[in-house]
């Protein structure tokens, strides 16, 4: 099997690879997965009435007995696992997403016991003896989340990262039996499949192997404000999960997704780091992000659509530059542009091509621009307009980070030194850009930092 060291591509410095502590960190691994997972499944035996949860149509899942082969497969994959990473730190950040899918789900296991309500069939040969060993320290308790998915994903992930060509459509296909395998093997419930995959993908959110160098500002009473808000929304979300539970099973999955989210959201506030939307520079968002702050990133797009729905979508500034809102492949074409610098932290990149510059400098919604910030854009504005490049500035409504943008550019190309003045100049093209005196100051403290230049 071909191998992509993953750990070198993010810049870590060589180092022999950390063979002794993968085999220790194995050994702790494994006794914490059987002491607790253990635990857990012996405290739920000790209950009178357990519940189980499930969909009455679950009943045609068909039992597949040779899927306790993948299904168990998990073990070894888990165990490989620890002697895949070249470097001590990248080992370190995949053993932590471990150990925290481990403490979760067994918390949830203790405080929310659950069991699989259905009889399974009896099954011959490898299949029966793999089923009986099984049954040997597995009982029918530990359901939701799945363990066994959320250990999928993390693992999953890992291996993704060091496999190249075909054997990733070979390691995609046993990884995809493998979810598959907890159902037909009578061992899980259909809703533990999507709460372990949420555990799985939020301890690799948590815990990433790098995160993108982004500039932001510290954070201030803006930020905490927003924190806060969001935080409250998280709440609320959680608590009408709990009281949808006996109506909806499904409902009360995605208001507990949306809690997830939105907590996820209130902590990138709290720090004030737009770096844990995990979206480089190319725009890109982690996997892991799109998953954990799906609720919040689809509730982004559509409050962006909602506040410009009757405004224009984009304006000309200067020969070749727009701003305008976060667009899609369809506004893309009809503005004609070939390159986008997008001033949103917390929307994916939607648009590609080959003919497509594309460059994200994030900023937190709601926030305004630092120095550092402004400068990064507006460098690259020059750059692609130099270039003859047709370039939307974009972010989610168009009316605040990228117009600041905007403004300070027309500043640059203009020779103007006053912030006021390269607003208003702004405003000419697009009147409906919401800029506080707060961005008129940072405004005016990057054009003061500028040398004097004549205009370009």
């Amino acid at each position: 099997m071909s191998t992509l060291p993953a750990e070198a591509a993010q810049g870590a410095p060589a180092e022999a690879r950390p063979w002794a502590l993968a085999c220790l960190l194995l050994a702790l691994a494994g006794a914490l997965f059987f002491s607790s997972y253990g635990f857990a499944n012996w405290l739920a035996s000790q209950r009178q009435d357990v519940p189980s949860v499930f969909f009455e149509w679950e009943r045609g899942i068909p039992f597949l007995p040779w899927t306790i082969v993948p299904y168990w497969s998990i073990d070894l994959l888990y165990g490989l696992s620890f002697f895949l990473w070249r470097t001590r730190a990248a080992l370190l950040t995949h053993v932590k997403r471990l150990v925290l899918a481990q403490l979760v789900s067994v918390a949830c296991f203790i405080a929310f016991p659950l069991r699989f309500s259905f009889e399974r069939p009896q099954a011959d040969g490898l299949p029966g003896q793999l089923f009986t060993l099984l049954g040997g320290f597995d009982l029918p308790f530990n359901q939701a989340p799945s363990l066994h998915i959320s250990l999928l994903v993390i693992l999953w992930v890992a291996f993704a990262a060091h496999v190249t060509g075909g054997w990733r459509w070979l390691l995609h296909g046993w990884f995809a039996l493998i979810g598959v395998s907890v159902l037909t093997t009578w061992q899980h419930h259909l809703i533990d499949v999507p709460t372990g995959a949420l555990v799985g993908w939020l301890c690799v959110y948590l815990f990433p192997l790098r995160l993108p160098a982004v500039d932001a500002a510290a954070p201030d009473a803006r930020t905490r404000r927003i924190s806060r808000r969001y935080a409250l929304g998280a709440a609320i979300a959680l608590l009408c999960a709990v009281l949808a539970a006996g109506a909806s099973v499904t409902l009360a999955f995605l208001l507990l997704w949306a809690a997830l989210a939105l907590a996820c959201v209130a902590r990138i506030y709290a720090l004030a780091a737009p770096a844990w939307f995990q979206k480089d520079s190319n725009g890109t968002m982690a996997p892991a992000a799109c998953w954990v702050l799906a609720p919040y990133l689809l509730g982004a797009f559509i409050n962006s659509r909602w506040w410009t729905w009757r405004a224009p979508r984009a304006s000309q500034i200067a020969d070749g530059v727009w701003v305008g809102r976060f667009a899609t492949r369809r506004e893309l074409r009809a503005l004609g542009v070939n390159a986008v610098l997008d001033l949103s932290a917390e929307l994916p990149r939607v648009a590609n091509g080959r003919a497509l510059a594309y460059r994200c400098v994030p900023v937190l919604d709601l926030t305004v621009p630092t120095a550092g910030q402004l400068e990064q854009a507006v460098s690259q504005l020059d750059q692609w307009h130099a270039e003859g490049r047709r370039v939307l500035v974009s972010c989610a409504l168009g009316y605040s980070r990228s117009a600041l943008v905007g403004a300070a550019w027309l500043a640059r190309q203009r020779g103007l030194s006053d912030a006021e003045a390269a607003l208003a100049a702004l405003r000419e093209h697009r009147p409906a850009v919401v800029l506080s005196p707060e961005h008129a100051r940072t405004l005016q403290g990057w054009l003061d930092s500028l040398p004097t230049m004549e205009p370009a």
